[in-house]
C-alpha cells in the first residue's frame, strides 16, 4: 500500500480545503477530506504539523486547527496587516510572518508569542527555520527581486548564482541540492541547475499562472505539487535523472481560486511536508520555556469550537 497524502489548500473565497490523496501505480484521485470557511478574507498562508493546521489571512490573523479532533483549537491575534506566511517547527513551535515586517514565534503548549521581532521595514514575504532551530531566514520587500533568483553559499556568505526568470516569481522549492523549480506569473514551470544557471525542463502544469509549487519523494520518484489561479490541484511524477517533462499523476478542481497550498505525506510515522513555499517541516520539540507577558499576544475564540465540514460540505 502506497502513501496517503493529504492536500490542503486556501483560497480567496476565505475558504480553507482538505484533499485525501490514494496513490494508485498508474493515476492518483483525490477526494474532498473537509472543507472549512476559516476566515472573513481571503486565505494567504497555511503551515501543518503533525497535529495541527495553521490558516493565516488578511483579516490579521491566525486560525489553529485541531485536525485530531477536528475541531477549531482558536485564534491568535498579534500581527497588524495580513497574516503572509507560516511555518511549524516539528511540534513545538509556530512561526508567522505578516505585512507588518514581524516575525512571530510562537510556543504550541500554550499557544502564547514568545517573540516578536521587526525583522523588515517593509512586508515579511517568506520564511524559513534552520534544521537547528537556531536561525530563521526572511524575506521582505525591502529589496524586492521581482524576477531573479539569488542562490548564496552558506558556508562562504557569497553570491553563488542567479537565475533570471521571464516572469515575475511566485514560488520556488529546492527539488535537489542542484535542482530548483520555479514558478511565476504564468502557466509554465521550470527547473533549472542552479550550478549552471540552465533551465534544465520547462511545462505548462496550468491554464492560468501557478500559485504555488511543492514537491515530495516516495520510494521510486519525486511528485511535484502545483496550484494555480485556475482552482486545479494538480500532482506530478518526475524523475530526478532523466528531467523530462513530468507525467501527471491526478488532479482536483477546487473550483475556487487558490491562494497557497500545503501537501501532508502520511508515512508510518506521521511526516509533513509543505507545498507551495513548500518545506519539510522538522519533527524536534523542546520549546524554551519563557514568562508570559499579557500584552504581547490575544488568543480568540469568540465561538465555540466548531468541527470542520466534513466530505467536502459547506
Amino acid at each position: 500500500m502506497g502513501p496517503v497524502i493529504e492536500l490542503i489548500a486556501g483560497s480567496y473565497e476565505q475558504i480553507a480545503f482538505g484533499y485525501r490523496v490514494s496513490t494508485g501505480e498508474e493515476e492518483w484521485t483525490a477526494t474532498a477530506d473537509f472543507t472549512h470557511h476559516a476566515h472573513t478574507a481571503s486565505v494567504s498562508a497555511v503551515a501543518t504539523s503533525e497535529r495541527y493546521i495553521a490558516t493565516g489571512s488578511r483579516d490579521e490573523t491566525i486560525q489553529i486547527y485541531d485536525m485530531k479532533k477536528r475541531i477549531e483549537h482558536g485564534a491568535l491575534l498579534h500581527h497588524d496587516g495580513t497574516i503572509s506566511c507560516l511555518e511549524f517547527y516539528g511540534s513545538s513551535h509556530l512561526l508567522s510572518g505578516g505585512q507588518d515586517g514581524l516575525l512571530c514565534v510562537w510556543g504550541t503548549k500554550k499557544w502564547e508569542c514568545l517573540k516578536s521581532i521587526r525583522a523588515h521595514k517593509g512586508h515579511v514575504t517568506s520564511l524559513s527555520v534552520h534544521p537547528s532551530g537556531k536561525l530563521a531566514l526572511t524575506v521582505g520587500t525591502d529589496k524586492t527581486l521581482r524576477d531573479k533568483v539569488d542562490v548564496y553559499n552558506l558556508e562562504t556568505a557569497t553570491l553563488a548564482s542567479t537565475i533570471i526568470n521571464p516572469k515575475r516569481i511566485s514560488s520556488i522549492k529546492f527539488l535537489t541540492n542542484s535542482i530548483l523549480a520555479i514558478a511565476g506569473d504564468d502557466e509554465t514551470v521550470r527547473l533549472c541547475d542552479i550550478n549552471t544557471q540552465k533551465v534544465l525542463c520547462e511545462f505548462e502544469a496550468h491554464e492560468t499562472r501557478v500559485k504555488s509549487v511543492d514537491s515530495f519523494i516516495t520510494e521510486d520518484f519525486c511528485v511535484l505539487v502545483t496550484a494555480s489561479n485556475d482552482g486545479f490541484i494538480k500532482m506530478w511524477k518526475l524523475n530526478l535523472e532523466s528531467l523530462e517533462p513530468p507525467v501527471l499523476l491526478g488532479k482536483v478542481n477546487t473550483t475556487a481560486r487558490l491562494t497557497y497550498t500545503k501537501d501532508v505525506l502520511e508515512l508510518a510515522k506521521k511526516k509533513r511536508v509543505r507545498i507551495s513555499t513548500v518545506e519539510v517541516v522538522l519533527e524536534e520539540d523542546g520549546s524554551p520555556k519563557k514568562k508570559k507577558k499579557k500584552d504581547e499576544f490575544c488568543l480568540l475564540r469568540s465561538h465555540p469550537r466548531r468541527p470542520l465540514s466534513m466530505n467536502g460540505e459547506l
